[in-house]
């Protein structure tokens, strides 16, 4: 695959596509009219629109998503690795959103629709998982005829991921620094960093339902990694002691080990694909590449719910 030469179809002309990051002006339907509609148009699809665009292409801003690819270097392989960096990105954005919404539900005591957010969000995270699907048809060969092009680029510089770390409770002061240079991306990264976490909320609720946790796990510096409790701990065990349905503790601590352990895989995968790619090589972006994903892959998020399945 490498040795091909790459070419790529002009499917968008650049002078007209409309910048901008705000929506563009569209207007409303209703069952009425779009009722309305298919009787002017025989059932078929409208063809005929005023201006230089279309409705979908104007809701999703399709010419412009589509004309933010900016390749480096003229390898083959390149093109795979950028659109699936930029999916990733997206994605990590949706589930970050999913997580915040599970979050403030949390802290309203609404458990059910707090579940309800958390079953998309772990769907998000083992459709992320997967992308290494694709980007492991990426050959050594492959990679390396653009690697350098990257120059200290790195995955770990990705704000989207690092917020998704931060809501699970996975906190770094270090790499939160990354981004302390970019005005418009600080802020909501140092606010997300010393901010209470989906899981300091889960364990708020279970000091409202009545189980004694320490006052160290419900004040504390929240910028600093978590810290697992003991108090924490017996109160899920407490928790494990009436499995099913009818207990919505028991349903969160299932619903949160199933999210930690699509990210899980995740990481792992992060890790073997790079194994894969670059051997022991130093990564780009100053760490030592594999061995620092590996390390990465030993850490889990909720560590109580996973020390607790010794004891039940």
């Amino acid at each position: 695959m490498p040795r091909y030469k790459r070419q790529h179809p002009q499917l968008i002309d650049p002078s007209g596509v409309q910048p901008g990051i705000g929506p563009r002006p569209m207007g409303t339907t209703s069952d009425a009219s779009r009722a309305e509609m298919v009787q002017s148009t025989g059932g078929q699809p409208l063809v005929d629109f005023q201006g230089r665009s279309n409705p979908y292409n104007d809701y999703q801003s399709i010419d412009l998503l589509l004309s933010l690819q900016h390749l480096r270097s003229d390898a083959y392989d390149e093109h795979c690795f950028y659109m699936m960096g930029q999916v990733k990105e997206l994605l990590f954005k949706a589930m970050h959103f999913e997580l915040y919404n599970a979050q403030q539900q949390l802290r309203q005591d609404d458990t059910g629709s707090a579940l309800e957010i958390l079953v998309r969000a772990r769907a998000m995270g083992e459709y992320i998982g997967r992308s290494w699907d694709v980007l492991n048809t990426i050959s050594p060969e492959g990679f390396n005829q653009f690697r350098d092009h990257l120059s200290t680029a790195s995955g770990q510089l990705s704000f989207m991921y690092r917020h998704v770390e931060f809501i699970l409770g996975n906190k770094n002061r270090r790499l939160a620094s990354a981004f302390s240079n970019m005005p418009h991306v600080w802020p909501g990264m140092q606010s997300a960093l010393e901010s209470p976490s989906l899981y300091d909320e889960a364990i708020a609720l279970l000091a409202r339902r009545g189980h004694a946790i320490d006052a160290a796990a419900l004040q504390r510096d929240w910028s600093e990694d978590y810290v697992p409790n003991e108090s924490v701990e017996k109160a899920w065990l407490a928790v494990y002691a009436d499995p099913g349905p009818h207990n919505d503790l028991y349903q969160l601590a299932e619903a949160l080990m199933a999210l930690c352990d699509a990210l899980t895989q995740y990481r792992w995968r992060h890790f073997v694909s790079v194994q894969r790619l670059i051997g022991m090589k130093p990564g780009t972006g100053g760490s030592a590449g594999v061995g620092w994903l590996q390390h990465v892959t030993s850490h889990r998020f909720f560590p109580e719910l996973w020390s607790l399945r010794t004891q039940l």
